[in-house]
This record gives structure tokens, C-alpha cells and sequence, in this order.
């Protein structure tokens, strides 16, 4: 019970920070501030499925996948902002 309350606090921190890069994106239209809203959006997505499919091991399963597509996300959006 312990550890699926310290899930669901990590996907409401993550759902905030998700946010508050969409708000910044918004405002000045940088994609890397919409890579990191998109990566924070996954990462919250992936402690949520944590929850609701009882994962044992997240190295083993899937939904690991979803955190390597947050990674790959936001390593994306720090190149292309550094080619310009």
C-alpha cells in the first residue's frame, strides 16, 4: 500500500511538472519546452501503469518501454535545441 501512495505521488509530481513546461511552451513556443512537457507527461504515464498493473519488476516488463520513450524524448529535444 505503501509503495503504490509513493507511486501516485510521483505521477501527480510528474503530471505538475508536465504542466508547467506546457504552460512555459505556450508562452514561447520552444520545442524543448515541449519535449520536456511530453517527457514528464510519459514518465507519469509509466508510474500510473506501475500502479494499476501491480509491476513487480520494471525492468522486466513493458512498461519500462515508456520510460525509455520519456529519455529518448527529452534527449530529442536537448539536440535539436543545441543544432540551431
Amino acid at each position: 500500500m505503501g509503495a503504490a501512495f509513493l507511486d501516485g505521488c510521483a505521477c501527480l509530481g510528474f503530471a505538475v511538472a508536465s504542466v508547467f513546461f506546457l504552460k512555459f511552451w505556450c508562452r514561447s513556443a520552444d520545442r524543448l519546452f515541449l519535449a520536456f512537457a511530453i517527457a514528464f507527461a510519459l514518465l507519469g504515464l509509466e508510474r500510473l501503469a506501475v500502479v494499476l498493473w501491480h509491476v513487480s519488476a520494471e525492468a522486466q516488463s513493458y512498461v519500462y518501454l515508456i520510460r525509455l520513450a520519456a529519455f529518448c524524448v527529452l534527449i530529442g529535444g536537448i539536440v535539436a535545441k543545441n543544432r540551431r
